[in-house]
């Protein structure tokens, strides 16, 4: 799987950005560096300023790829679900039996993240982080709808929409695929959230814990054929 990823390109919505940062070595180094003082001092301290006096660049640089912060983290946030979806995609390709599809499926989209050499300049793990405590700043505004209507989140709902495929392949009558699927996705950010910071609140609480769950979860609501 490594070896495809690296000829794999994940796309990103164009309105999201000004310039593609893939298409250049300081692009690179903007989302590269950004990640990791996002991850350092939280999203509400990270400044476009602070980041071009990290990278050694002007700030009016980096609005020449990104209009402003919040477009940065929808960016960060399209990439690492649309690398989940590669993921996704090419670990349950060469699975026949809906059940085991799935609960691939299920392991891959919950488990703890690992370090994906594919990418080199992306730090995958930090990533995860950032997902995990600032995702939901991409979409609790009072543009959402707009930025919905634009395409934003569509890597996030077509992982949803294969997740609830594959739910109705193990159990067609189940009625609430969708939410199933999307509450997979959502769910575990706050699993892995609550072993991280509040662990009398989950059961959570070792690395693999929440994949575990999640699979409980979902085969004790499902029948399969």
């Amino acid at each position: 799987m490594e070896r495809l990823l690296q000829s794999v390109k994940i796309s990103i919505n164009e309105n999201i950005y000004v310039k593609d940062p893939e298409s250049s070595n300081l692009g690179k180094r903007i989302v590269e560096e950004s990640i990791l003082m996002i991850h350092d001092m939280g999203f509400e301290s990270f400044t476009f300023k602070k980041l071009g006096m990290q990278i050694g660049s002007n700030e009016s640089s980096i609005y020449r790829y990104f209009e402003n912060k919040h477009k940065l983290l929808l960016y960060l946030t399209s990439w690492y679900w649309g690398w989940l979806e590669y993921q996704l995609v090419f670990s349950t390709n060469s699975i026949a039996a809906p059940s085991k599809k799935l609960g691939k499926a299920i392991e891959i989209v919950t488990k703890t993240t690992q370090k994906d050499s594919a990418f080199s300049h992306i730090n995958e793990v930090v990533l995860n982080k950032i997902v995990i405590n600032e995702y939901s700043k991409s979409y609790l505004t009072k543009e959402v709808d707009q930025e919905n209507k634009e395409g934003y989140f569509t890597i996030y709902k077509r992982l949803v929409d294969r997740i609830s495929e594959m739910i109705r392949e193990v159990d067609e009558d189940y009625p609430y695929p969708s939410s199933l699927s999307s509450t997979i996705l959502e769910g575990s950010l706050h699993q892995h959230f609550l072993k991280d910071h509040f662990t009398s609140l989950t059961d959570c609480r070792k690395a693999n814990d929440p994949s575990q769950y999640f699979t409980h979860l979902v085969f004790n609501l499902l029948r399969e054929k």
